[in-house]
């Protein structure tokens, strides 16, 4: 199993040196053991533009896969979108990975002009389609040539389904190459039963075994401060859920303790037969990725 890491996007102190965070990140990660290193999308909040940080972390690496957990469709034009995921692919010599959901929050539909009624899993899939057919060099435009660069990829990146339900997972079969999950407790019954309905919904398309792919939230030191930590980190992110549930939430949310307790924990969920686990973390100090390398 790979384990990636993913970039502190939703610290809130993450702009406090301007872009050095973000770079420092990405080089620690890039000439460490990891396998990916992954980011966000939000609209209505303080993290940086996708798009525009796949063009940076695509400067500053040279081996890792770069993954987006998860960019939501609805919030793009899809030959848009398309055209600026095959820049990135271009841009990082064929090494993106593209996690797409329909995402739960209204406010960032709102952002970015949206209407609500596109808040579904047969408008992604729809768009999915055309941003395909865009990668696959069709004319989806009345043009003199097709919307391009065309990905280094062939047929485009690698697409993986951002979701906790199984419908969504279902729906996505017919499309996806697989599963961008996440684990809000790190409950690993309930990750296997996620993993073989995954399974399960591509071979009822006839398709291969998909890869599978799932995240939580991270914070290293004794269990009372690690856990503090989360707590912090899920005020700021959830910061659309009042304080009293994001509270409740926290109390076991992802995982809080020390790098050995977690190698256990990834041991144990790479026994459920997963691909890749990619840790969020949140805290914006980047000695928590050297720190970790030596367990990787």
């Amino acid at each position: 199993m790979d384990v990636g890491m993913t970039l502190p996007v939703m610290e809130p102190d993450l702009w406090a040196e301007g872009a050095a965070t973000l770079e420092s990140w990405s080089r620690a990660v890039d000439e460490g053991p990891w396998s990916s290193l992954c980011w966000g999308e939000r609209m209505a909040f303080d993290n940086p533009d996708s798009l525009t940080l796949l063009g940076a972390v695509a400067a500053w690496t040279s081996r890792a896969r770069l993954t987006t957990t998860v960019v939501v469709p609805q919030l793009h034009d899809p030959v848009s979108l398309a055209k600026s995921l095959a820049t990135g692919d271009r841009l990082c010599g064929g090494r993106l990975s593209v996690g797409l959901g329909v995402g739960g929050r209204e406010e960032d539909y709102r952002a970015a002009g949206a209407p609500l009624a596109t808040k579904t899993m047969r408008e992604m899939a729809d768009r999915v389609a055309v941003m395909k057919r865009v990668w696959a060099g069709e004319r989806v435009v009345d043009s003199v040539l097709p919307v391009g660069p065309p990905p280094v990829q062939p047929g485009g990146p690698e697409l993986l389904v951002g979701t906790l339900g199984p419908r969504t997972i279902r729906s996505a079969a017919s499309w996806a190459d697989g599963l961008a999950g996440m684990s809000l407790d790190l409950d690993l019954a309930e990750m296997a039963k996620v993993f073989t309905t995954t399974r399960d919904a591509w071979a009822d398309e006839g398709r291969r075994t998909p890869r599978l792919t799932t995240s939580f939230w991270f914070a290293l030191g004794s269990p009372d401060v690690a856990r503090e930590q989360v707590r912090r980190h899920l005020r700021h992110y959830m910061n659309w859920i009042p304080e009293q549930y994001v509270d409740a939430l926290a109390a076991t949310a992802g995982f809080a303790g020390t790098p050995a307790d977690l190698r256990d924990v990834l041991r144990r969920i790479e026994d459920l037969g997963c691909d890749e686990v990619q840790l969020i973390p949140t805290d914006s100090s980047v000695d928590q990725v050297h720190q970790l390398a030596d367990l990787v």
